[in-house]
């Protein structure tokens, strides 16, 4: 809604990002190099999958439009639940340590409980004939399950001992307890408790290393983006909107937001107004945008990152990522040429580009409300919304908000919120919209429109003059 807060909007999205996961992240790094002037990508596309090894079984909602949308696009939902890489915050990172630490291991789901009761069964079959250093193998078994198969054996028999074998297999040997106590503290234990931490962090172990980087991190349209990586990889948000800004800025230093870069091209530059990362890359792409100035830097994918060079993906994390990181450099190319009027180098530095984009910095694009970007370094600007205007009903008793909506939506788009029994505020982004309204409903025999005025409208001021 227009009228929404930056901290009401974060409350309502808080609460959508805590009951949604994520299946898919992109990656792209854009390196320069030094023999020859251009960007070099190396693109990463990761399907992720909450992890369970050993905390509470994480439950999530999928949306059934989402479902066909990824579906249309070629979504792989059997990789997603199959090989996604585990992930956790520091609050699940924290309990699982406490756990392993307690030996208190517990199997979450029953798919889960089947496969180690089978593999429990096959073990305890073949071990009460076997001596000591005979093996065994287990096969057909995932990823995770050759984690937790270990452990669920280790746990259940003294006289087992465990190795990975590779190609999702599992070796377990007869010992003593003697022989096993000192397979458990040498170095070459695969089941160690830092690294079943660094398995079960999985993507984590990542998003850490970005956060040490300090690298510049580029999004569009991001702060979805950013809530999910602070609830995901981080810790669970906040309740508080000032607190969450201040994390993340801490995470990230450095954010730039193609969405409000591109809305900043529309305006000094002839640029054609859309919308989709897509469609804005594809404008940019062309090469009369800039006709006396030199030529926007050349992006080129790194050579075993090649597909998104041969076919379009749209929607798919990884080749968004790339969209994005093109946008900005080609936008801020745009930017730094209408910004002098001396002539721009053949090939501007990147420090250059920043500098263009310094306004833009740490911006983030709010969607209809009452600002017009998030400031993750400072305070929000105010929007310059056009006037709201109050509706006064007359001899139409028991309106509602969505039966005023109704009314005006045939002509124009309004949001609208109650502000007493008979009278409704009505909030719109574009001036025509406003004075269309103003001039259609001047003699309406039950809605009387006028341009509010707090002074006068407010129930709080006029509770106050009374």
């Amino acid at each position: 809604s227009l009228f929404d807060s930056p901290a009401e909007r974060y409350v309502k999205a808080r609460h959508s990002v805590q009951r949604f996961t994520l299946v898919q992240l992109g990656k792209c790094c854009f390196d320069t190099e030094s023999d020859f002037p251009r960007y070099v990508v190396h693109s990463y596309n990761f399907f992720l999958f909450p992890s369970t090894l050993g905390i509470r079984d994480v439950e999530f909602t999928l949306s059934a439009s989402s479902i066909q949308f990824l579906s249309h696009y070629g979504f792989d939902y059997n990789k997603f639940l199959k090989d996604g890489i585990p992930y956790m915050n520091e609050v699940q990172e924290k309990i699982l340590r406490q756990r392993l630490l307690a030996g208190a291991w517990k199997v979450r789901s029953n798919a889960d409980r089947d496969v180690l009761k089978k593999a429990i069964d096959e073990v305890t079959s073949w071990i009460a004939a076997a001596k000591e250093e005979d093996t065994m193998i287990l096969q057909d078994l995932n990823d995770y399950h050759v984690l937790e198969v270990q452990l669920v054996l280790r746990q259940a028999l003294e006289n087992v001992w465990t190795e990975p074998l590779g190609d999702k297999k599992v070796m377990v040997k007869k010992v003593s307890q003697e022989h096993r106590q000192l397979l458990e503290n040498s170095s070459y234990d695969h089941c160690q408790k830092k690294l079943i931490l660094l398995y079960a962090r999985g993507f984590t172990n990542l998003f850490q290393i970005l956060v040490k980087a300090k690298k510049p991190l580029v999004g569009h349209n991001m702060l979805m983006d950013l809530m999910h990586l602070h609830d995901k990889f981080y810790r669970p948000l906040p309740e508080s909107y000032e607190e969450f800004k201040r994390n993340i800025h801490n995470l990230f230093p450095v954010i730039i937001d193609t969405k409000t870069v591109t809305k900043s091209v529309q305006k000094k530059c002839l640029f054609p107004r859309v919308s989709s990362l897509l469609e804005v890359y594809a404008v940019l792409c062309r090469s009369n945008l800039n006709p006396k100035g030199p030529p926007c830097p050349v992006i080129a994918l790194a050579s075993g990152c090649s597909r998104y060079a041969e076919k379009k993906s749209p929607h798919e994390a990884g080749y968004d990522a790339f969209l994005c990181g093109s946008v900005l450099l080609m936008s801020a190319h745009l930017l730094l040429c209408r910004s002098t009027d001396d002539a721009v180098e053949a090939d501007p530095s990147f420090s250059q580009y920043l500098t263009v984009l310094a306004e833009h910095v740490n911006k983030v694009n709010f969607i209809r409300g009452g600002v017009s970007s998030i400031n993750f370094s400072g305070e929000d600007a105010p929007c310059r919304h056009p006037p709201a205007l109050i509706v006064h009903v007359r001899g139409w008793p028991g309106l509602t908000e969505r039966q005023i909506y109704q009314e005006f939506k045939a002509r124009c788009r309004f949001d609208v919120r109650r502000l007493s029994k008979n009278q409704f505020i009505l909030l719109s982004n574009q001036y025509k919209h406003v004075r269309l309204v103003l001039r259609d409903y001047r003699h309406h025999p039950h809605l009387q429109v006028s341009v509010y005025r707090h002074w006068r409208h407010s129930p709080s001021v006029n509770c106050l003059l009374q």
